[in-house]
């Protein structure tokens, strides 16, 4: 068992999308989605530049089945991991987009098209470049209310490394830590969905919604007019 680590540069729900039961990595990270296999654990950890979130746990998963992305794309399980932009904000940043027509990679109207649903040739190159997708249904995802991870991880007090990368990349651990920080989400009990992806208080919808919100919030001086018109034809 291996643990691998990164930093969540930008935390759409994207990459790792971790709505309708299951996490899972079908795009970006290459490297990490060609090396891990089932029982590693991965963790993205939280950016400084970003969301001022260093040293914070914005997910971990167990791999628990790798599928190429054609049995991602046909599989049921995954169906509504499909994106719809259309749909709600879990919807919308659906990672099931890839499928074959004969030799040529067809992309989804996604997170990562070009406007108008135009394909976007170079992350069809960099997300296809590995044919494998990780899925775990063990998993913990915190997003914007991400925790600390303990100091005794920082550095891990028998090997002194640092679960935490500095930079872009990724880090892999041996089984000594894995394991441990494994023991350290099981005292912790908190599994699944725990916490919105960060980028969705940005999105236009969240934006909108809450302009109108405070738009039909009445303030106190209106609230006070109307109490005191409330007063007045129950004389």
């Amino acid at each position: 068992m291996k643990l691998y680590s990164y930093i969540v540069a930008r935390d759409f729900g994207f990459a790792p999308n971790p709505f309708f039961g299951f996490c899972t990595l079908a795009t970006c990270k290459p490297k990490i989605r060609a090396g891990a296999t089932v029982g590693d654990w991965i963790i993205g950890t939280g950016a400084k530049s970003r969301y001022d979130l260093a040293g914070r746990l914005i997910y971990a998963m167990q791999v628990g089945e790798v599928l190429d992305f054609a049995s991602y794309w046909n599989d049921p399980r995954f169906l509504r991991k499909r994106p719809n932009l259309n749909g709600s904000l879990k919807v919308i940043y659906g990672d099931n987009i890839y499928r074959r027509v004969g030799k040529k990679w067809v992309q989804a109207d996604s997170h990562h098209s070009l406007e108008n649903g135009r394909p976007n040739k170079a992350n069809i190159a960099w997300d296809t470049g590995v044919d494998r997708v990780l899925v775990a249904t063990k998993f913990v995802y915190w997003g914007k209310a991400a925790p600390m991870i303990p100091k005794q991880f920082r550095p891990f007090r028998r090997s002194k490394e640092d679960i935490c990368c500095k930079a872009r990349g990724y880090r892999v651990f041996g089984e000594e830590l894995a394991a441990a920080f494994a023991g350290w989400l099981e005292q912790q009990g908190k599994w699944g969905f725990q916490g919105d992806p960060l980028e969705f208080d940005k999105h236009v919808r969240a934006v909108d919604a809450e302009k109108k919100k405070k738009k039909n919030t009445p303030t106190r001086a209106t609230r006070s007019a109307r109490q005191r018109a409330a007063r007045r034809s129950a004389r």
